[in-house]
């Protein structure tokens, strides 16, 4: 599994743990809905600043979310 994927499945998990919508997450971390379903669906590369702003959002590490 390549980072995207991880990146992409481990965001679904913790968002989905938090009882979030992809529309929350996004609000909470200032992304627009459709970027967020893009990382979750593979289709989005985003930089290490959309990835921290996510973590941010979810209340975790980066490492939660490339690991």
């Amino acid at each position: 599994m390549d980072v995207r994927q991880r990146l992409a499945a481990n965001m679904k998990r913790l968002r989905k743990e938090r009882g979030w919508s992809q529309e929350a997450l996004a609000d909470e971390a200032g992304l627009d809905r459709t970027y967020i379903s893009g990382i979750e669906r593979v289709v989005k590369n985003p930089t290490i600043t959309v990835v921290e702003r996510v973590a941010l959002a979810l209340g975790c590490g980066l490492g939660a979310l490339l690991d």
